[in-house]
C-alpha cells in the first residue's frame, strides 16, 4: 500500500502520515503475532523480555530490571509476581540491602526460554517479513536510533548496562 494510491481513504491517509499512529499499530500487530506463535507457553512479550534479561544478568533488583527493558516499577512488580508464581523466576532479599529484592531466572525459566526461542523469533521475523530482506537491518537500526534519541521521554526510560 502506498500513500499515493488514489483508493486510500483521506482519513486513513491523514493517520498514515503520523509516525505514532503507525508505530502503535505495528506494535499491536507484533503482539498479535507473538501471542499466535507463543500461545502454548502462556507468556506475554513483556514477560518474555523479563525472562530474557534475567537469563543474561541474574540477580537484578526490580528497578534495574525495569530500566533494562523500559517498564515502570509497578509493571515490573506485577510481571515478577506472575513469573514467580509459575516457578520461572525466584526472588530473594539482597544481601546488601534487605529492603531490596533480587530476581533470578530458575532452571524452569531457562528451559521455557529455550523452548520459546524459535517461535518468538518467528514472531519477530514475521513482523519485518513484508520488508525486502536488504531493508530489514536498516529498519531495525532506524528503530534503535529513534528509541535511543528519544528514550528520556518514555514513562520508563530504557537504561542498558
Amino acid at each position: 500500500m502506498s500513500l499515493d494510491d488514489p483508493l486510500i481513504d483521506e482519513a486513513y491517509r491523514v493517520l498514515a502520515e503520523r509516525p505514532g499512529f503507525l508505530i502503535r499499530r505495528l506494535h499491536q500487530i507484533h503482539v498479535s503475532m507473538f501471542v499466535e506463535e507463543c500461545a502454548e507457553f502462556n507468556i506475554t512479550p513483556v514477560q518474555y523480555s523479563v525472562l530474557t534479561a534475567l537469563a543474561e544478568r541474574p540477580d537484578l533488583d526490580q528497578v534495574t530490571l525495569g530500566a533494562q527493558i523500559g517498564i515502570d516499577r509497578t509493571t515490573t512488580a506485577g510481571v515478577l509476581a506472575r513469573l514467580a508464581e509459575r516457578g520461572l523466576i525466584q526472588r530473594r532479599a539482597s544481601p546488601v540491602d534487605k529492603r531490596m529484592r533480587l530476581a533470578a531466572i530458575t532452571a524452569e525459566g531457562r528451559k521455557l526460554l529455550r523452548r520459546m526461542d524459535k517461535k518468538a523469533q518467528r514472531a519477530h521475523d514475521r513482523t519485518v517479513a513484508p520488508l525486502p530482506k536488504e531493508d530489514r537491518a536498516a529498519f531495525l537500526r532506524y528503530l534503535l536510533h529513534l528509541v535511543d534519541a528519544s528514550n528520556d521521554y518514555g514513562r520508563a526510560p530504557l537504561h542498558l548496562p
